[in-house]
């Protein structure tokens, strides 16, 4: 992991990240994880740098070893009201909020920190650079991923299972020719385009 020293240097401190703020379906999806450091867990890094099977065998590691974690989210409909930057802020502070332990200092991945009464310090690039930020982006990554893989069978034809919403030149397709989905985020420019090309016809 790339250096970091943080101004809190106690036990209970907390890393907390989102992961689905670019896809135009799915819900955005945020973990908080507080590490025991007496049950290390070698490897953690941002999840966007490690292969899906090591992601696979870190989520359950983190799961068994972390001295607490919660997964949150904001939903579809949510994103839509608050806009992507709110309901990634908020599903953040549903997540920390969740932890059955509460933590003294929150590391927050990014640079902005949700409104709330915990400590906190926004750490760029933070799930490279704090150890329990990594460990929250692998639980939101593997927990988003396995959703939209369920997604697909859902709603074929759009190949959620491969690009997990991601503005691709698959699902731009898929969206050409099918339209939206009950899952497309109705605010994204793409999404709300073919809506409104859809209404002219």
């Amino acid at each position: 992991m790339e250096p970091f020293v943080s101004s809190y240097q106690g036990l209970l401190g907390a890393g907390v990240d989102e992961v689905g703020r670019g896809p135009l379906a799915g819900d955005v999806v945020t973990a908080a994880v507080i590490l025991d450091p007496d049950n290390p867990i070698e490897g953690l890094n941002d999840s966007k740098k490690l292969t899906e099977k090591r992601r696979d065998s870190l989520f359950d590691e983190i799961q068994e070893k972390a001295k607490s974690f919660c997964i949150a989210r904001c939903s579809i409909a949510e994103i839509d009201k608050l806009n992507i930057l709110q309901a990634s802020l908020l599903a953040m502070k549903r997540a920390v909020e969740g932890l059955h332990i509460q933590p003294e200092h929150v590391w927050v991945d990014g640079n902005k920190i949700p409104q709330w009464d915990y400590a906190a310090e926004a750490v760029v690039k933070g799930d490279a650079r704090v150890a329990a930020i990594g460990a929250a982006s692998i639980l939101a990554k593997v927990t988003r991923d396995r959703e939209m893989v369920e997604m697909d069978k859902l709603y074929p034809g759009y190949g959620f299972a491969g690009h997990k919403g991601y503005p691709t030149k698959v699902h731009m397709q898929a969206l050409d020719k099918l339209g939206p989905c009950r899952i497309h985020r109705t605010s994204y420019g793409p999404v709300k385009a073919k809506l409104e090309q859809m209404t002219l016809f």
